[in-house]
This record gives C-alpha cells, sequence and structure tokens, in this order.
C-alpha cells in the first residue's frame, strides 16, 4: 500500500460551518460543522479520489512544494 501526502486547507464560511479542500486534486472538498468533522471527511474524499483515479488508469499528481505566504496590502 503506497501513502500519499496532501495539502488540506480549512476555511470558515459566514455560516460558520467548515470547508476543507485539497488543492492538489481537482474538485476534491468537503464540508463539516466543525473543524475535525471536515477534516475527517476530506480523509475519506481523498482516499476515494485516489482509488477512483488509479481503477480508471487517470494519473495520480503528486505535490511538489507547498508554502505559506504572508503579503502586505
Amino acid at each position: 500500500m503506497k501513502s500519499y501526502d496532501f495539502t488540506v486547507v480549512v476555511e470558515k464560511d459566514e455560516d460558520g460551518n467548515f470547508l476543507a479542500i485539497c488543492p492538489a486534486l481537482q474538485g476534491c472538498y468537503t464540508e463539516g460543522s466543525t473543524q475535525k468533522e471536515a477534516l475527517e471527511l476530506i480523509e475519506d474524499a481523498i482516499r476515494l479520489h485516489i482509488e477512483d483515479r488509479l481503477a480508471s488508469g487517470e494519473p495520480l499528481y503528486e505535490e511538489v512544494y507547498s508554502s505559506k505566504m504572508k503579503i502586505a496590502v
């Protein structure tokens, strides 16, 4: 079994819900009422996304680099 590392971004929306996004996997995101729930759901979504792509013979692109940048405006 191969392991993969992906960045997950969690945002809180105006309604107080948490959105978890995996930027490297297009369309792979979940929403939860808590940060913990959103992270649990995105883990399942990422696993299913990877399994589906591998089963379909589609390429799976792995992240090379990610960074957090501070921008002053």
